[in-house]
């Protein structure tokens, strides 16, 4: 029987994007199934990079185009970029499964079920971006997202508190601007893709948040205090406001943790820092 942290290192590595989707697929039909085994105490598994495709090419956050909205040119340069932040998103919580044993079987099931609803967001994010005359890979990307879980790869604690409470959780403070956006440019399926979107993005920021104060319970750490000294630590120009501060609540951050975010150490110069 297949061990599911192997069979989602061999999903990260696919580098052709509907391949990758395929085997998410698959993993996720074979666990329900009973034909996926979680043996988390198993450190045998060579931990797998990511499967890039030959496009978008790769540039730095401050070259990316500006995302206009009052054409389809300008909607499919914002909805490509949508769609790469769910491919990574797809490859970030197949490496929440790979990368970290020991952790309890509820764990991988989690991110197992956010692998799957990120293919499905990509699907969706792609195909509008096709009906606007696009296609994945046509528009340079940034790899900001994958660049934290870099720095966060060798402590799972780390890794929770970082990818899915700030990355991941900006998504919820940015997705209204850009409905707005959208509506008002008339492009309302787009506007529903992200109500889509937004609705699951709660839940995993949620599932980020549970697995964060679970490590630190079972170290002994405050979760204020050690998230407090995580942020000083690698976002020292404090983070980018506003805050959704209602989907917020909705996945899980405490009143202290929201009270934190409204009292950052400094705001950063740029809104390309975050992603």
């Amino acid at each position: 029987m297949n061990e599911i942290r192997t069979v989602a290192a061999a999903c990260l590595s696919a580098t052709d994007p509907d391949e990758k989707l395929c085997r998410v697929r698959k993993l996720q039909r074979a666990y329900h199934k009973g034909e996926i085994k979680i043996d988390s105490s198993s450190e045998q598994i060579e931990t797998g990079l990511p499967g890039w495709p030959e496009k978008p090419e790769m540039a730095r956050a401050s070259k990316m185009r500006r995302r206009g909205f009052g054409t389809p040119e300008g909607r499919a340069i914002m909805m490509h970029a949508i769609a790469h932040i769910e491919f990574n998103a797809i490859n970030l919580a197949l490496d929440a499964i790979q990368r970290f044993p020991n952790m309890p079987d509820d764990y991988y099931s989690d991110w197992l079920q956010v692998a799957a609803e990120e293919v499905y967001h990509f699907e969706l994010v792609r195909a509008h971006l096709r009906h606007l005359g696009g296609e994945y890979g046509d528009h340079v990307a940034h790899g900001g997202l994958w660049e934290m879980c870099e720095k966060t790869a060798a402590d799972v604690l780390q890794r929770m508190a970082l990818v899915p409470r700030v990355l991941e959780a900006r998504g919820l403070d940015v997705t209204p601007g850009i409905q707005t956006k959208l509506a008002q440019a008339g492009d309302h399926h787009a506007v529903s893709i992200l109500d889509i979107i937004l609705r699951d993005e709660i839940k995993h920021v949620a599932i980020g948040n549970r697995w964060f104060r679970y490590c630190c319970d079972q170290r002994g750490l405050d979760t204020v205090a050690t998230f407090t000294n995580l942020l000083a630590e690698f976002y020292p120009k404090g983070l980018m406001g506003p805050y959704n501060m209602v989907a917020r609540e909705q996945a899980g951050f405490t009143a202290a943790e929201l009270s934190l975010l409204n009292h950052p150490l400094k705001q950063p110069t740029s809104s390309n820092e975050q992603s």
